[in-house]
């Protein structure tokens, strides 16, 4: 059985990731980029189905585990029954032609007997591949795939794994570097782990250090950023919502779904969360992959893409993987793909307006594409969607869909008032007007005193602690402290924010879920808003106290059983964390610039 999620730790290269176990167990590996199929898939099914464990053969006493500085080097320190100590470093050097992934046994005190075992099963756990040595090491092959390790100690084969029994003294360094390659292609140089380890370092603590952030929280602030820059797919600036596909919103539960793709509704935060920390050039190369994926015809607009754009995202269930914890499906590809979601018209007109303000160079295309898709929102505004949790039921009038149709047509009017572009400002005046007066008609409850979560329903949802952070309402608007106070009663569960009550109706599934971890960070900038700052400061704090022991944040968090829900790590999460650490830090934050309609740049340097 794998770990608990919060019990693995995160190394990448900017490309793909792996997932470490705090027992030395790579659980989950795909190479060599975040949506090829899994070499090692412990992590949804058994060893069998693909593991690499290092780690003491002696009774422990203690495991401890950090992140070397600002790095993604991971250091795992075992201290066994008798006084001696190990680590194990792992690391994933940035990329420069094949993907690499480096395990060091470095021994401390005393000497330690240690044991490898490495189960290699491509295509998800499926596929058994062809082994045989080599000088320093094994080449395992299949189809399009090989994997070569090259070790500092001798390797053995063990039924279908590789094995190796080997003891580690004070002061030694042994070494595993595992390094993957098409099957037809040569194979690959092997490098010097040294080298690889200290340039890896020096990449990771300069790219740290370019951190404007100087607001308080600034470590988890800090440990975030490195994170997202991990889900970031170099070779395209896309970034990937969560490097896992379904680790389960409900243990045993079906709502499971593949996260290893680009969200369009992530754009406006994360490129404010890159600008709070002075990452332009990510920012930049984010916005650029937003427009070459929305390029086309705007009624053919996603709501998620794959890492170079790709729009064709064909959901498959994999029978072979019985899942994390038994929550099964297993899901390769996601169907809501295909989704017809209003909201993402709003977000695309929203970041690239963000993008103007905030003074990156002028993108090629962008206000043509932005023109087009209001061309679109002329008539499209008034369809019914699957709204912003992708629901699998029926289209309704989503209350939080209405409001971001209502921002793409503010934020068109707006780069025009504001930078002087063209466009039929005059119409697009006239549609904002009508789609406010749709909304305050038919997704206000005044008995309730409360949004609702679609017109003519009862229901609360999260997603309505929006409204106020892109502009809609004013957030100590009657209307908004209503909502706020309505959310609370209904979905507040130990100081956490669900998304909304689910049930069969509604989206189709099983009803059950944990609470939303980047809810609750919109809920706390809401309590800011209010001027509830104490109550803000409170639940960004419980936020904050969540995260496991090396700074990581799932998609959700279950408070009665105390565990994290979800993929893993999730980037929508340490989004929220950034631009609510930002928003609570006493400067101008993003909850207060999103919504301003000026020409001035948003404040997000150091303070």
């Amino acid at each position: 059985m794998a770990a608990r999620i919060e019990d693995y730790a995160l190394i990448g290269d900017c490309q793909t990731v792996a997932l470490i176990s705090r027992d030395g167990s790579i659980d989950w590996l795909c190479f060599p980029r975040f949506d090829s199929g899994a070499c090692f898939a412990a992590l949804l099914g058994e060893p069998k189905h693909g593991r690499w464990k290092i780690s003491p053969s002696v009774e422990l006493k203690t495991t401890r585990r950090g992140y070397r500085g600002d790095t993604l080097i991971l250091e795992t320190d075992f201290e066994t029954a008798d006084g001696s100590a190990v680590t194990i470093i792992d690391f994933m050097p940035p990329r420069t032609s094949a993907p690499d992934l480096v395990r060091v046994v470095r021994g401390r005190r005393g000497q330690v007997p240690m044991r490898m075992e490495m189960i290699i099963r491509f295509d998800y756990g499926s596929i058994v591949p062809w082994v045989r040595h080599v000088e320093r090491g094994i080449r395992a092959t299949a189809g399009p795939d090989t994997l070569h390790c090259r070790s500092d100690v001798d390797l053995k084969g063990e039924g279908l794994s590789t094995v190796a029994e080997f003891t580690v003294s004070e002061g030694q360094d042994l070494s595993f570097t595992l390094t993957w390659s098409q099957s037809h292609d040569f194979t690959p140089e092997e490098k010097d782990w040294k080298v690889s380890l200290d340039e890896t370092e020096a990449w990771w603590t300069e790219w740290a250090g370019r951190c404007t952030y100087q607001g308080h929280w600034r470590d988890a602030v800090v440990r975030s950023l490195v994170t997202l820059k991990a889900l970031t797919y170099a070779p395209t600036g896309g970034m990937v919502a969560a490097p896992t596909t379904s680790l389960p919103e409900k243990l045993g539960g079906q709502r499971n779904w593949d996260y290893r793709y680009c969200w369009i509704r992530d754009a406006t935060f994360t490129l404010y969360a890159f600008m709070v920390g002075g990452y332009h050039d990510e920012a930049r190369a984010w916005r650029e992959w937003l427009i070459r994926a929305v390029a086309g015809t705007p009624s053919e607009l996603q709501i998620m893409y794959g890492l170079a754009g790709e729009r064709r995202l064909t959901e498959l269930e994999v029978g072979w993987l019985p899942g994390y914890e038994r929550s099964a499906p297993v899901r390769l590809g996601n169907s809501a793909h295909s989704q017809y979601q209003l909201d993402v018209y709003g977000e695309v007109m929203d970041v690239l307006q963000l993008a103007r303000r905030s003074g990156l160079p002028p993108a090629e295309d962008a206000w043509r594409i932005q023109c087009s898709l209001l061309d679109f929102l002329e008539t499209g505004w008034k369809d019914a969607d699957n709204g912003i949790w992708e629901v699998r039921g029926p289209r309704r009038h989503f209350t939080h869909s209405k409001v971001m149709a209502w921002v793409a047509m503010d934020r068109g009017v707006n780069a025009v008032e504001s930078f002087g572009l063209h466009g039929d400002v005059g119409k697009w005046r006239g549609l904002r007007d009508q789609i406010r007066q749709d909304i305050d008609r038919n997704g206000f409850d005044p008995d309730l005193n409360s949004f609702v979560q679609s017109y003519g329903s009862k229901t609360p949802d999260a997603s309505l602690l929006q409204l106020p952070l892109v502009g809609f309402v004013d957030a100590q608007d009657p209307r908004m402290i209503g909502t706020v106070k309505r959310i609370e009663s209904q979905l507040l569960d130990h100081g956490l924010i669900r998304r909304y009550p689910t049930t069969p109706d509604l989206d189709g599934l099983p009803s059950g879920e944990a609470a939303f971890l980047m809810c609750t960070f919109w809920y706390a900038d809401n309590l800011a808003l209010q001027n509830r700052h104490e109550e803000a400061r409170v639940t960004f704090e419980r936020l904050l106290s969540l995260r496991n022991d090396v700074g990581l944040l799932s998609e959700e968090y279950d408070a009665v059983q105390r565990r994290f829900l979800g993929n893993f790590p999730q980037g929508f999460s340490h989004i929220g964390l950034i631009n609510t650490a930002r928003n609570l830090s006493g400067a101008r934050g993003p909850s207060v610039d999103r919504r301003e309609k000026s020409n001035r740049p948003p404040d997000v340097g150091p303070k």
